[in-house]
């Protein structure tokens, strides 16, 4: 099973990091991995190997689709359209509907340990290529590790107690396997939550030491790896590390934050220009596809010009509570009515606002209000770039970390300083009214990035919706996904989450 893209093709060699998917992910079947005699033994080898970790990220599991989309699903901040199906259990926060990202994750991670393993052989490698590729291979090991242990686990900042069996982190591997006597005795435990985040902060603070500026935001960089451990500090808990991380962020070359309508322009670009790290789609055959893209999620729209083009399925709209945000209500501005270009919606001050527009009618779709950030930028359908990290999160996390330390000062100064961004009017609040107007504009904020299920989750609320109309309380089981059973059933010392 080929998982390089075929943008990586012309560098790979044989043996590149490939893995069965049909096998337990922690136990990796060495059959498609690389030569255990040294297929990384030349920089073209190793770069390829690195591309190949990238890649990854663009799988419909992770970046591609589930953790924005499913995020945003299991939250409270939309509903399904029944267009196509999708997300329907996750919008329903059924038992079992929820993130799949473990088997991605972890063919990634073993790819980047054998990388990591194999730097100090590469034959006529420099000082600066020897650096980037340990630097690079550990800000996405400790990206792949953040998004798995958000995920499976509790965060550190609200941790479910009472009767849990087996709780913890996830299994941590630093060793990459090539050997099926390896790969078939490797029976990982769960790591503490804690020891999990210990090894993420390890990886991301190597990373800034060994990248500088990077060499593009589609790579690792020095305050990419800044940025990603202002957002690890804030998941757990590690207030005066989020704000000095956020500020180093910051004061970086990497990004810009944006407001008015260059902040709306910046979602038509190609690049967004406030991404600090983001999954490339360079090439028409990346695309996700029509039926599980971002785009098609979120928009049943082709493009903005022809609102009457087919496209995508459009079956994540925004709820009633997030048109109240905006003050979005659909609006009839042309005749005939019949022509999906005769209609938009109202808008409020908010400049994010103009991030939504009506859909068509085309597959049934129903003439939704839809969320527009995903609409082709790179040039094709269904394969926009995502970013991972935009450096507006920065003061939203200063923000709520100075919050928690009882700076209320410096959080309000922030959080004004961030509505002024987005065209809206000061504040004058204090205490828990503080808190809970952060949290707000973290919602607007990142709606269609998936953001606000782990806001839920490392405050321990509920989650709580009228369409569909779901309370569901922070000690369900079903917070959790399950782990993967072939995991549980292959290595008796992975306890499986509770309740599943």
């Amino acid at each position: 099973m080929k998982l390089i893209n075929k943008a990586f093709l012309s560098l790979a060699l044989t043996g590149t990091l490939l893995v069965s998917s049909c096998d337990s992910l922690l136990q990796v079947d060495p059959r498609q991995s690389i030569d255990a005699d040294g297929a990384l033994s030349t920089p073209d080898a190793m770069n390829a190997a690195l591309n190949s970790v990238y890649a990854k990220l663009r799988s419909a599991r992770l970046y591609g689709r589930d953790l924005f989309a499913v995020g945003d699903a299991l939250a409270d901040v939309g509903q399904t359209t029944s267009n196509s199906g999708r997300l329907i259990g996750e919008n329903n926060n059924q038992p079992g509907a929820h993130f799949g990202t473990w088997q991605t994750a972890y063919f990634a991670i073993n790819e980047a340990n054998l990388i990591l393993d194999g730097i100090s052989k590469v034959e006529g490698a420099s000082a600066a290529q020897i650096a980037r590729w340990e630097g690079e291979a550990k800000f996405l090991r400790g990206l792949y590790y953040f998004d798995l242990v958000k995920v499976y686990s509790y965060i550190p900042t609200a941790i479910y107690e009472q009767g849990v069996i087996g709780q913890g982190g996830i299994p941590v591997v630093t060793e990459g396997v090539i050997s099926s006597g390896v790969a078939l005795s490797r029976q990982t435990p769960r790591s503490t939550i804690n020891e999990v985040y210990a090894q993420i902060y390890k990886d991301l603070e190597d990373a800034k030491r060994l990248l500088g500026n990077g060499r593009g935001v589609q790579y690792g960089s020095g305050p990419a790896a800044s940025a990603l451990l202002s957002r690890v500090a804030l998941y757990r808990g590690d207030w005066a590390k989020v704000v000095s991380e956020s500020g180093l962020a910051l004061a970086s070359s990497v990004g810009t934050v944006l407001s008015g309508s260059a902040y709306v322009n910046g979602w038509r670009a190609p690049v967004n220009p406030e991404s600090m790290f983001e999954v490339r789609f360079a090439l028409a055959e990346e695309s996700v596809g029509v039926n599980e893209s971002l785009q098609s999620t979120y928009t049943a729209l082709l493009n903005l010009t022809n609102k009457n083009s087919q496209g995508g399925w459009g079956d994540f709209i925004p709820n009633a509570s997030v048109r109240a945000l905006f003050g979005l209500t659909q609006l009839q501005i042309g005749n005939p009515a019949t022509d999906n270009n005769n209609w938009d919606v109202t808008r409020n001050a908010d400049v994010r606002a103009l991030l939504f527009t009506t859909g068509n009618t085309v597959r049934g779709a129903g003439r939704q209000i839809e969320n527009t950030k995903f609409m082709s930028k790179s040039g094709f359908a269904y394969a926009d770039n995502v970013p991972v990290i935009r450096k507006s999160e920065m003061h939203l996390n200063r923000a709520e970390a100075n919050y928690q330390l009882k700076n209320e000062t410096a959080a309000l100064t922030e959080l004004n300083a961030f509505k002024a961004l987005r065209g809206l009017p000061a504040v004058t609040l204090a205490g828990n009214a503080l808190l809970e107007e952060i949290l707000l504009e973290r919602l607007k904020e990142f709606i269609g990035e998936g953001q606000r299920f782990f806001d839920l989750k490392r405050y321990g609320r509920a989650i709580v919706k009228t369409t569909p109309a779901v309370n569901l309380p922070f000690d369900d089981f079903k917070f959790l996904p399950p782990i993967p059973q072939r995991e549980v059933d292959g290595n008796p010392n992975i306890k499986q989450n509770r309740g599943y």
